[in-house]
C-alpha cells in the first residue's frame, strides 16, 4: 500500500530509471545469495528507523521492491515529509523472499539517502524559524539523482533553485568578464531568454547597484560578510529579491536570515550526503 504523498515526487520513469541504474550495478547477472533460497518462500519484513528522521523516498523505495515481485505489500505508517522517532516501525512488508531481500539494498540506499537530504534540510529551515526566508538547495547533487534529491528537499521543507542549466538564468563572474559588464550580461540574458528568470552573483555593493540598474529578478550576494548584507538590504529596499550564498551552514544561517533577505542557498542540503540509519529485518517462511 502506498501513502498519500503531500509532496509531488519525480514522474514514475523518472524513479523507474533510477531504479534501474541502481538494480544494473548491485544486481548486475543476478543475486547470487538469494537463489539459496526456496523460489517460492514468502518473507515478511519490518523497517525501523533508528534516529529522529524526516523521512522521503518512499516512491523509490516501493518501485524496487515491486520492480521484483509485483505483488509485493508494503504497508507504510508514515509519509515522505513525516518525522519518524528512533524505535518507531515505519512501514511492513510481506512478498517473495527472494525479490525482497535482493531488492532490500538498493530500496535502502534511496530511502536512507533521500530521507539524509530531507533530515538535513529540515534542520536548516528549523534554524531560520521566525523570518521570511526560504532555504533553497543548488545543483550540487548527486550526479544522475537531482530529481530525486530535490524531491527531498520538498519533503524536508526546504525550496528549490533552479533544476539546471536550462530553466533559470544565473550570470556569474565568468559571465559577466565574457559581456563585459553586468548590464551587458543582463540584456543579452533578457534578449535571447525572455521568459526565464534572470539572477545575478554580485561580489560587492557597487556591483549590486549595477544588478538593481539592469532591472534583474533576483541578486545573489556571494560570500558577503554580515554588516554588508545589512547594507544590501538597506540598499536594495526590496526592489528585488535578495539571494545569500557561501559561507552557509548551521551556525551561520539564523543570522544570516534576519539580515532581512529572501533566500538562502545551501549547497550542504544535497552535497554533504549522510544516510539515516533504518533497519530492515525479515522473517522467511
Amino acid at each position: 500500500m502506498t501513502p498519500a504523498f503531500r509532496f509531488t515526487p519525480p514522474d514514475t520513469a523518472s524513479i523507474a530509471s533510477d531504479v534501474e541504474r541502481a538494480f544494473a550495478e548491485d544486481l548486475g547477472r543476478g543475486d547470487a545469495t538469494a537463489s539459496l533460497l526456496p523460489a517460492d518462500a514468502i518473507a515478511s519484513a519490518q523497517l525501523t528507523c533508528r534516529e529522529d528522521t524526516v523521512i522521503a523516498g518512499i516512491p523509490w523505495f516501493d518501485a524496487c521492491m515491486h520492480k521484483l515481485d509485483p505483488a509485493a505489500r508494503i504497508d507504510w505508517h508514515v509519509s515522505d515529509g513525516d518525522r519518524a522517532t528512533p524505535g518507531s516501525i515505519i512501514c511492513d512488508i510481506r512478498g517473495n523472499a527472494r525479490a525482497v531481500v535482493s531488492a532490500e539494498r538498493s530500496a535502502l540506499n534511496f530511502l536512507q539517502m533521500l530521507s539524509g537530504t530531507a533530515t538535513t534540510t529540515a534542520a536548516y529551515v528549523a534554524a531560520v524559524a521566525g523570518t521570511n526566508v526560504r532555504v533553497l538547495d543548488t545543483r550540487k547533487t548527486v550526479p544522475g539523482l537531482r530529481l530525486a534529491q530535490k524531491y527531498a528537499v520538498r519533503c524536508g521543507g526546504g525550496h528549490n533553485h533552479r533544476i539546471g542549466l536550462y530553466d533559470a538564468i544565473l550570470v556569474k563572474e565568468n559571465h559577466i568578464i565574457a559581456a563585459g559588464s553586468i548590464a551587458a550580461a543582463a540584456l543579452a540574458a533578457r534578449q535571447l531568454h525572455p521568459t526565464l528568470l534572470l539572477e545575478v552573483e554580485v561580489e560587492n555593493l557597487d556591483e549590486l547597484q549595477q544588478a538593481l540598474d539592469a532591472g534583474v529578478d533576483r541578486i545573489m550576494l556571494d560570500n558577503f560578510t554580515l554588516p554588508v548584507m545589512r547594507e544590501a538590504v538597506i540598499q536594495t529596499a526590496g526592489r528585488v529579491a535578495l539571494e545569500i550564498s557561501g559561507n552557509v551552514d548551521l551556525t551561520t544561517i539564523g543570522d544570516y536570515a534576519r539580515t532581512g533577505v529572501d533566500f538562502i542557498s545551501v549547497g550542504a542540503l544535497t552535497k554533504n550526503v549522510r544516510a539515516v540509519d533504518l533497519s530492515l529485518r525479515l522473517t522467511i517462511k
